[in-house]
């Protein structure tokens, strides 16, 4: 059974915990700033956090910057607890990588 989607409230909810963190659509997205080599690395660890607990973000990576857009693709591409999980591992990781969050 896939995971329930969330309400707005239960959406704004989860964000005003996640500062940085910039809802677009039915996702959350966050930018980030590194060497490009770091960002590649980061991007590994993300990816074997995301699996372990069963989740797929895209990353996005170019020059010195990788983002993250985060939706739960098997609830129809809508934000559930997941995505937020994921986004406080993502930030976790990022700090422990020295990569520094990119304002919007």
């Amino acid at each position: 059974m896939p995971p329930e989607p969330l309400s707005e409230e239960e959406i704004a909810a989860h964000l005003s915990e996640l500062p940085g963190w910039e809802r677009q659509g039915e996702t959350i997205v966050r930018t980030f700033r590194h060497t490009y080599h770091e960002c590649v690395h980061l991007a590994m660890y993300v990816a074997a956090k995301a699996r372990e607990i069963g989740h797929h973000p895209d990353i996005h990576i170019t020059w010195q910057r990788i983002r993250f857009v985060i939706t739960t693709h098997d609830a129809g591409n809508r934000l559930t607890a997941k995505d937020f999980e994921l986004a406080r591992h993502v930030d976790a990781i990022a700090a422990g990588h020295g990569a520094a969050a990119i304002a919007r």
